[in-house]
């Protein structure tokens, strides 16, 4: 399979300190691939940096074999990638169909009847809260519609940067069942950063290990999963 996201060699930086080291990360078309990593690692930054924000300072980002490294922001998202960030980042004033019109506006509205119509079908709770502020829903609720944003791009990529973050356990497991589904049925490529490894890793076909701005491991989700390593580091304490 050839990679449709490509990160070779990247580097990034705050100021002097160095965020990301050299890191390496293919995504092939069809494929869930997971980041996992303790707080801090570096994970939501090379998020961030497939964006441009920061820029990598070294390496190659690649999208369907066109360089992205340096092309400004506001055109990666043209290029049917879409991102749900850390924190969701909803517009708390506008309501829900509100929000999910600024992800439409990606695609100029093409289709939005019809996208707005699958949104609604895949989060049902989103079509109940459809005029409601978003600053007013649930965690779990924002997550979806930050989720639902995305999708209403139709994205190629969607990058999820810690989807479970704060939710309760069995809304962040109706969250994975969602994007498992999405890849199922419409081979939507994911890229997730999750510091729930467990959750992450099953959901994954294949996974890297992100250790102070390195990857240190990669593997199959399911092979990564039975790593004593991983379990020590990354799963003791019964998730």
């Amino acid at each position: 399979m050839s990679a449709l996201l490509s990160i070779k060699g990247v580097t990034a930086y705050y100021g002097a300190i160095a965020a990301l080291k050299g890191v390496d990360v293919d995504v092939a078309e069809g494929e869930i691939v997971t980041l996992i990593g303790a707080n801090g690692a570096g994970k939501s930054t090379l998020m961030m940096t497939i964006f441009g924000q920061p820029r990598a300072r070294d390496g190659l980002i690649t999208f369907d074999g066109h360089d992205i490294t340096r092309t400004p922001t506001h055109e990666i998202a043209r290029l049917k990638i879409a991102q749900s960030p850390e924190g969701r980042r909803i517009f708390g004033r506008m309501t829900v169909v509100e929000n999910l019109q600024m992800g439409a506006a990606v695609t100029k509205f093409a289709h939005y009847d019809e996208d707005l119509a699958r949104i609604f079908a895949i989060f049902p709770r989103l079509k109940e809260r459809a005029g409601q502020r978003g600053g007013t829903l649930s965690g779990g609720e924002q997550q979806m519609l930050a989720i639902g944003r995305a999708l209403m791009s139709r994205p190629r990529l969607l990058m999820l940067d810690e989807p479970s973050l704060g939710l309760a356990p069995l809304i962040a497991k109706q969250i994975f069942s969602v994007v498992e589904e999405l890849n199922r049925t419409e081979r939507l490529t994911v890229f997730l950063v999750e510091q729930n490894a467990y959750h992450a890793l099953r959901l994954a076909h294949r996974g890297y290990v992100m250790v102070n701005g390195r990857i240190t491991m990669s593997g199959g989700g399911r092979e990564l999963l039975e790593r004593p390593e991983v379990r020590a580091a990354y799963l003791e304490g019964g998730r």
